[in-house]
């Protein structure tokens, strides 16, 4: 049996400091992982160390002979901050992921042969067969332990549902019976934790209190884009350290790390696909952004949600949010990014008119349309079998909308759709959309949404209502926030003259419109194309001249869409973009 002050010696070599001690709750956890051998949902607030629980407890389970411990993150960005910690405790971390596929052999082995402590996977690794049968089921009876990090992404009813950590559920059958399991999240209410709990079974919930001491809490309402834009360029330099903002779309990252630039600012935009000629592909790039940020080397990153489960960056001085954000649960694990390892840190959440229809437009594709589910299902009851390529040529639908079904459908159970090899096949389970449960979905993010709203105007303690929204029952006044202060703790003020410069800047901030560099094999016959268009065939990158309702010329197109002219300034401004 370990004691506390052997797992303190690991913590105190983990952080390289000689007088670190356990924060309340830590050494509760790993006491009961390793000594106990308990299923464990901890449910503590960003920056407590959940990643500190699960590395110390895998030193000591390793030390005592027992296998690998199956690490299953969501992002890779949390996944390089992982392996990084573990180097420091001897623990060999090794992650298989879409951006390493030519080292799986060689990975595969490692875990076979019992050379990786822990091994990293993305939840959708745990969809690809070739995976799940050469590497994960071979060694599943051997795993030690099992950490499933952010694990309110198995929840449907949380904000950040992933329909492949079901497949988690499945993939335990095939793990020890006594084997403990460690689920982290700092993002869950009591309905989440329920659903969670439900899923894994015979789970214990250890809670801890989710204030953070060292936030500063504002909430700011303006009126458009061009407003944010105008307030984001007098008032981030002001703010200490480095910092994020974050926004709701790529484009709006894009968009807004360009005005910073422009005005002065060293920024940067940051989303899953983001790319750059100095870098052979997204991920290195993504890298490379993470490290500017974490060395102090730009202001600010202007990111989608792709950074924000586990990014640690301990003297992060603020988090801005350029949009309001889908519930209050998403805004306390991005605006908790800040302020881990000093004393004062800000929380700034903007809103504007544009924030309501993007939310509304990705309700409306949370879920695949009926007629595409149906349209494949019948496609794969005449066949045995079809390729996702052949499925395109079937029911003429896109890509990415086939992939959102099978995705869909696969994760049901019993599934009414397998995947063999490469290719998806019908089995005999009788399927229909479940529109009651996708309605009481749909209804609960509309109350998220609302949620949100009753946070920007609230007019009580900022850091109680996300506590009180999180269900933490020891929440107290925080005496930092612009509530409880009575006055803004950053200027909500702006100067017309910049306001004025970045309508100018939106108007002139016309957009690439990439047009498609592919067909589908023998989508066009009579002219012989195989996949590939001829480069002189291929139409030249075009310019979008707005987006809809933006601050530069989108608000006139939306006037004048339903009035069925579109004003000569209108055409003025496209023919000097052209």
């Amino acid at each position: 049996m370990s004691d506390r002050g052997q797992a303190c010696g690991l913590l105190r070599k983990a952080l390289g400091t000689a007088d670190a001690d356990f924060r309340p709750g830590q050494w509760e956890a790993i006491d009961a992982l390793v000594n106990q051998r308990k299923r464990l949902l901890v449910v503590q607030r960003t920056g407590w160390g959940k990643s500190s629980v699960y590395f110390i407890a895998t030193r000591i389970l390793r030390d005592r002979g027992s296998g690998p411990t199956l690490i299953v993150s969501p992002l890779l960005a949390l996944m390089r901050n992982q392996i990084e910690a573990a180097d420091r405790l001897r623990i060999k971390a090794l992650t298989v992921n879409s951006t390493n596929r030519e080292d799986w052999p060689e990975l595969t082995q490692a875990i076979l042969n019992n050379e990786a402590d822990a091994l990293l996977i993305s939840p959708e690794r745990l969809a690809n067969d070739e995976f799940v049968q050469s590497v994960l089921l071979p060694v599943a009876n051997r795993i030690g332990l099992l950490v499933v990090d952010e694990a309110h992404c198995i929840s449907d009813w949380g904000h950040d549902f992933r329909p492949d950590y079901r497949r988690l559920v499945n993939v335990l059958k095939y793990m020890p019976p006594n084997m403990p399991v460690l689920g982290t999240t700092a993002t869950a209410n009591n309905r989440v934790l329920d659903d969670v709990c439900s899923q894994l079974g015979g789970i214990q919930v250890q809670r801890g209190p989710l204030m953070r001491e060292s936030l500063v809490l504002q909430t700011l309402r303006l009126p458009d884009q061009s407003a944010r834009l105008a307030w984001l360029a007098e008032h981030i330099p002001e703010l200490p350290g480095t910092g994020i903002v974050y926004t709701l779309t790529r484009r709006d990252a894009d968009q807004v790390a360009d005005w910073l630039e422009y005005n002065g600012i060293e920024a940067k935009a940051y989303y899953s696909d983001v790319k750059s000629p100095e870098f052979p592909d997204s991920n290195a790039c993504r890298r490379h952004l993470e490290d500017m940020l974490r060395d102090n080397r730009i202001k600010a990153l202007v990111a989608t949600t792709a950074l924000g489960m586990g990014y640690d960056k301990p003297d992060l001085g603020f988090v801005v949010h350029y949009q309001a954000p889908s519930s209050i649960i998403t805004y306390y694990q991005q605006v908790g990014r800040a302020g881990r390892a000093i004393d004062r840190a800000f929380g700034v959440l903007l809103s504007g008119r544009e924030d309501k229809e993007i939310h509304e437009f990705f309700r409306r594709g949370a879920f695949p349309n009926e007629g595409h589910v149906n349209a494949i299902l019948k496609s794969l009851a005449g066949s045995d079998g079809l390729t996702e390529r052949q499925i395109e040529e079937s029911v003429n639908l896109r890509k990415g909308q086939i992939e959102k079904v099978l995705k869909f459908l696969s994760v049901d159970s019993p599934a009414p759709v397998i995947k063999d090899s490469r290719h998806w096949k019908r089995t005999p389970v009788e399927y229909s959309m479940d529109h009651a449960h996708i309605q009481r979905l749909t209804r609960q993010r509309e109350a998220e949404w609302q949620e949100v709203q009753d946070y920007i105007d609230s007019r009580e303690c900022l850091m109680v209502f996300l506590a009180r929204a999180l269900d933490d029952e020891n929440s107290r006044p925080c005496g930092r926030c612009a509530r409880c202060i009575g006055h803004p703790v950053v200027a909500e003020a702006y100067s017309q003259a910049s306001a004025v410069e970045a309508v100018r800047f939106l108007k002139q901030s016309e957009l690439p419109l990439t047009c498609r560099r592919q067909v589908a094999a023998d989508a066009f016959r009579e002219y012989g194309f195989q996949g590939n268009l001829p480069e002189n065939l291929r139409a030249e990158t075009g310019r979008v001249l707005s987006r809809w309702g933006d601050a530069g010329w989108g608000q006139l197109v939306a006037e004048d869409k339903h009035s069925g002219h579109f004003r000569d300034e209108l055409a003025s401004a496209l023919v000097e973009m052209i």
